[in-house]
């Protein structure tokens, strides 16, 4: 499925464990990746989609393909909770109270993905989505954020048993990434 001519994205990003994954899905269609680090402002926002056009906005008039994204970890039952504020809710407390507030609800849950590519002033908006529900314990070396605590439906592994490339397999950030490789196959350079 790789397109005729090569691609080259910028992959911006503060998390450098977001990019083998990404690289790794965006090798079959011909994208190079090169990560730039950059801490980005987040708007305080209710959706993912908010979050990534902000980002988006940040990296306005840089040359070529440009690729963002956001991701959180949605619980139900607890109306979304982290959700867009997974990274700082893990940051700042860790499992711990999430694993608390789960002891009597259900435990559902959901990884959700927006990637956000820019060139020029054209933007467009992936979404990938993974269900699954919260583990009693936290399990696993591998992979980073909920993954320790995150059973994807079908598994009796979390996130964080998983080799990379299982993970990668079936992940939130793969199914956004494999929409944005498919789109750029057909792109103009």
């Amino acid at each position: 499925m790789v397109s005729a001519r090569p691609r080259s994205v910028t992959f911006v990003s503060r998390n450098a464990g977001k990019v083998p994954e990404t690289r790794e899905t965006l090798r079959p269609y011909g994208v190079t990746l090169r990560w730039r680090r950059k801490e980005f402002i987040e708007p305080q926002a209710a959706r993912l989609e908010e979050v990534v056009r902000a980002k988006l906005h940040e990296v306005e008039g840089w040359a070529g393909y440009v690729l963002v994204e956001d991701s959180g970890f949605f619980i139900p039952s607890l109306n979304g909770f982290p959700g867009v504020y997974s990274a700082h809710v893990l940051e700042a407390w860790g499992f711990t109270p999430i694993l608390e507030l789960l002891r009597s609800r259900p435990r559902e849950a959901y990884f959700r993905t927006v990637a956000g590519l820019r060139r020029g002033r054209s933007e467009w908006l992936f979404v990938g989505e993974v269900r699954g529900t919260v583990a009693r314990r936290p399990a696993g070396h591998g992979g980073f954020g909920y993954d320790p605590i995150f059973l994807p439906r079908g598994w009796k592994r979390t996130f964080a048993e998983a080799t990379p490339e299982e993970k990668n397999g079936i992940s939130h950030r793969a199914r956004a990434m494999r929409k944005v490789g498919k789109f750029l196959v057909g792109r103009p350079t």
